[in-house]
């Protein structure tokens, strides 16, 4: 186990849209390189980078079409190996996402595979037999008729994403195109995934972020093939790479974890009930009041069961692929979103430009695949000069519009003002990482969770010390009883709450940390 991710906090960079460098319009490496010491000032000690490997982008870089080189447009190899040096310089960890479920249809072992004659990469992916016959394993379909070889391929996803081949768990016998995992087609599969990873972690990568690491093997409902294939995957990191840190994208612990991973997300897709908190008609954390907690903290209870704190499960204030937490929440609303996210379990992850409440902007174009996921993949906006200072570009040619608003946050007016948004997070992130208790492995008991009711109130704990966190995002004041008597605030937003005739007290849109 990677002991860094024991106090991790993580923010994820969408290199395209955090900082420019040379004028392009995209974001590059050096821009990141620039602002790492806004990084780890703000409190973040690791970074998840999103795809960044040479890509047609039909998919923002989920399409890849070379693992062991960087696209021109983020800059070199040998600046992303400077970018993981000067990282460590500051005590800043680097995942990289890695896409192991399919490549671009440009990759060189996509283009051997469609050839005719048998070759090392013939069953590098899913092909079927005959081109009139779809394989039907995956969202996405399948693509037929695109070269010499008679069968239709199947795709993840984009219609440009080639599943790559890790077999299936139970092959149809009269399908003689579905292999199993123990195939030579999905062991070299496995293999050349294996070289991929010990390529990066070999150039000072500390890990990897997994996408759709679900989605491996076919006619697998229960994911045990897929386990089985990540367990073999482990076994290498554990002899080669033992402190590389896996994260996967799978939104179910309990099989991810068992699967060898370090930490799984709870996901807004899949059963954790996480849009209810933040991404619904009525979030939890609006101070309307009107939203529900319950149902993703039984969730949450379920999960812990199962995985019986063997790994971290990971809470978000957003990511590349859901609405701007700004979208939903507003003004100090935000605020006890992030005292929220910011003291449970699991390693946090900040998604750029979060911490300053920037905007999912409306009405975009689709960029590279993004669609409605446009609007959360603005260009980082720094400070008030031309571009909100991301590029020297003209505005034209910038990788997706700015935000248009002239009262756009920006880092340079959220860091000096002492009440903003961008001080609550830094004020969080020190207060945690003061309190092992509030770290990723304190354990957590809820003791006020109901049905459409607020508060929110659980009890971190770790060794001797036990935090009591009282979180009401409710316009109004909201009284509970619970058993632990809140006493010395080591945190509040608002004002403190108070015990009264045997119950607690919680001033509205407050939040707080008490020793109990």
């Amino acid at each position: 186990m990677s002991k860094w991710l024991d106090n991790a906090i993580f923010y994820e960079i969408y290199p395209q849209s955090f900082k420019d460098t040379n004028g392009d319009g995209i974001g590059d490496f050096q821009g990141i390189i620039e602002k790492l010491d806004y990084i780890r000032e703000l409190g973040c000690n690791a970074l998840w980078i999103n795809p960044c490997f040479l890509s047609p982008f039909g998919d923002a870089g989920y399409d890849v079409a070379d693992y062991c080189r960087v696209a021109p447009r983020y800059g070199t190899n040998e600046d992303l190996k400077q970018l993981f040096e000067e990282a460590h310089k500051k005590g800043i960890h680097v995942l990289l996402d890695l896409v192991p479920g399919h490549t671009s249809i440009e990759h060189p072992w996509f283009i051997e595979s469609m050839k005719a004659d048998k070759n090392p990469y013939t069953d590098r992916y899913i092909w079927t037999d005959k081109v009139w016959e779809s394989p039907e394993v995956s969202f996405g379909g399948s693509l037929r008729g695109i070269s010499e070889r008679d069968g239709a391929v199947a795709v993840n996803f984009f219609s440009n994403q080639p599943a790559l081949n890790y077999g299936f768990y139970q092959p149809d016998p009269e399908k003689p195109w579905q292999q199993s995992i123990d195939d030579e087609g999905p062991q070299a599969t496995i293999a050349a995934m294996e070289d991929v990873m010990r390529f990066w972690l070999g150039m000072g990568c500390d890990g990897f972020r997994v996408d759709m690491a679900e989605s491996l093997v076919k006619n697998d409902p229960e994911k045990k093939g897929t386990i089985r294939v990540w367990k073999q995957i482990r076994e290498f990191l554990d002899k080669e790479f033992p402190d590389a840190a896996m994260v996967s994208e799978w939104g179910d612990p309990q099989r991810s974890l068992e699967g060898g991973f370090h930490m799984d997300f709870l996901l807004e897709f899949g059963t954790s009930h996480s849009n209810d908190l933040f991404r619904c008609k009525e979030p939890y954390f609006s101070s309307r009041a009107k939203g529900n907690i319950y149902d993703f903290v039984e969730s949450y209870k379920e999960n812990c069961e199962k995985t019986a704190g063997k790994g971290l499960m990971c809470m978000f204030s957003g990511n590349h692929d859901v609405d701007r937490l700004a979208r939903h929440l507003h003004g100090d609303e935000l605020k006890v979103a992030f005292a929220f996210i910011l003291s449970m379990p699991g390693a946090p992850f900040i998604y750029y430009g979060d911490e300053i409440g920037m905007r999912y902007v409306e009405g975009l174009k689709s960029v590279e695949g993004g669609y409605n996921r446009t609007g959360s993949r603005s260009p980082m906006q720094w400070d008030d000069s031309t571009n909100a200072g991301f590029s020297s570009a003209p505005a034209s040619d910038l990788y997706i519009a700015m935000d248009p608003d002239k009262d756009r946050p920006t880092a340079k007016k959220e860091m000096a003002a002492p009440d903003s948004l961008y001080h609550e997070v830094k004020k969080l992130i020190r207060i945690r990482q003061s309190h092992k208790a509030l770290q990723s492995r304190g354990k957590i008991t809820f003791v006020y969770a109901e049905k459409n009711a607020y508060p929110l109130a659980y009890i971190r704990e770790a060794g001797d010390e036990k935090i009591l966190v009282i979180i009401n995002a409710a316009a109004e004041v909201k009284t509970f009883a619970c058993d632990a008597e809140p006493k010395e605030a080591i945190y509040n937003f608002g004002v403190a709450a108070e015990v009264k005739n045997g119950k607690i007290t919680v001033p509205a849109q407050s939040a707080g940390f008490y020793r109990i």
